[in-house]
């Protein structure tokens, strides 16, 4: 175990996410508490590289608790998988007495804190990393949750149940597109939450022929029902490789075609684009908890010396000892080995896991039972 730092900073890194704030908020209020100097990264690594460091004491992030995005911003930073550029972040942090780092963010800047305090690059003493896992996709390995997600599936759900009151009204067929690139995370569950008759997600592997014809099914069962549930709610995610707009066309063409009869105006699809509304708004009450503790544990792994680990919510899977432990500071929180993460990370986004098989085929059955 490494010696105990004096002095740590914090950075978000990626894609905000709603809860941020909060974890670091109490990565500082812990580490002050155990007498180490705490200081901030503007704009991730991209803050990092421009030696953009901001001091955080109580009163910096006493009110933030309640704001979303993330006060130190946030920027992508392609250039970090690069050696050099690694090499002279490790020199920006030992210029300024920086011996551990909290990276508060998603897939990219996890393998960027690895990367960083690789011993191989860094030679005998590398910075010490823990990372915060904050990924509105819910798309990191061995973590239940991550920061964010609840807030974004809220900001879905409210929109979808608001949409499904118009949609209702009108007998209409709404597609909507919600945030998730490589993880259908949130259609799914947004899906499910908001009692929406259709989710498409990548994990499924569907060509736009197949995608077409299951919202096609799903209109004419739903409209052969009594009138009182005629509305169509499909939430689709962005991941699926096929652009909303198109889609809605090549649905209303086939809809044309197998219901002759149908007055185009009534079977015609609206399409709404959330985007990034859904990173937006103030954390829940889950998100400020969930960063919170999740920042309590890195934080006081850091300052005991770990390195190269995840602080973890309830893993999705059982863990070997070498792979993960329970947190002697929370009972619902986990270290993970960091490698470890990134590795059931790639899994997850390529379909490669038992729990990304597990939801797209739980989703095959249950869309199979909504038909009926």
């Amino acid at each position: 175990m490494a010696t105990r730092p004096q002095r740590i900073a914090i950075l978000t890194s990626g894609g905000d996410a709603p809860g941020m704030n909060a974890a670091i908020r109490a990565s500082t209020l812990i580490a002050r508490a155990a007498g180490v100097e705490v200081l901030g990264i503007e704009r991730g690594w991209r803050g990092l590289l421009e030696d953009a460091f901001v001091p955080l004491a109580t009163p910096d992030v006493q009110g933030i608790l309640r704001e979303g995005g993330t006060i130190l911003g946030s920027a992508r930073c392609k250039e970090f998988h690069e050696r050099e550029v690694r090499d002279r972040a490790r020199a920006i942090l030992r210029d300024r007495g920086v011996e551990g780092l909290v990276v508060i963010g998603g897939n990219g800047s996890l393998a960027g804190a690895q990367a960083l305090a690789d011993p191989a690059e860094a030679g005998e003493r590398p910075p010490l990393v823990v990372g915060v896992p904050a990924s509105i996709d819910n798309d990191l390995g061995l973590t239940g949750l991550a920061i964010g997600v609840d807030t974004a599936m809220n900001t879905i759900v409210e929109a979808c149940d608001k949409i499904a009151d118009t949609a209702t009204a009108h007998d209409r067929t709404f597609i909507i597109e919600v945030m998730g690139r490589d993880c259908g995370y949130l259609a799914m569950t947004s899906a499910i939450a908001a009692g929406a008759d259709l989710a498409l997600f990548p994990e499924a592997g569907r060509d736009q022929a197949s995608v077409v014809e299951s919202i096609v099914d799903t209109v004419i069962a739903v409209r052969a029902r009594p009138r009182k549930s005629r509305r169509v709610i499909v939430v689709k995610a962005e991941g699926v490789q096929v652009p909303v707009e198109q889609l809605k066309t090549a649905v209303d063409a086939r809809l044309r075609e197998r219901v002759p009869d149908a007055d185009p105006a009534a079977i015609e699809t609206r399409v709404t684009v959330l985007g990034h509304v859904v990173r937006g708004g103030r954390p829940s009450a889950f998100d400020r908890l969930l960063g919170s503790r999740l920042a309590n544990v890195a934080v006081r792994a850091l300052v005991a010396g770990q390195s190269h680990k995840m602080a973890a919510w309830m893993p999705a899977v059982e863990l070997p000892e070498e792979v993960g432990t329970r947190s002697p500071y929370d009972p619902y929180c986990w270290l993970v080995d960091l490698g470890a993460a990134l590795v059931e990370t790639e899994n997850l986004l390529r379909g490669r896991s038992p729990l990304a098989r597990w939801r797209a085929g739980v989703f095959e059955d249950i869309e199979d039972a909504l038909l009926l």
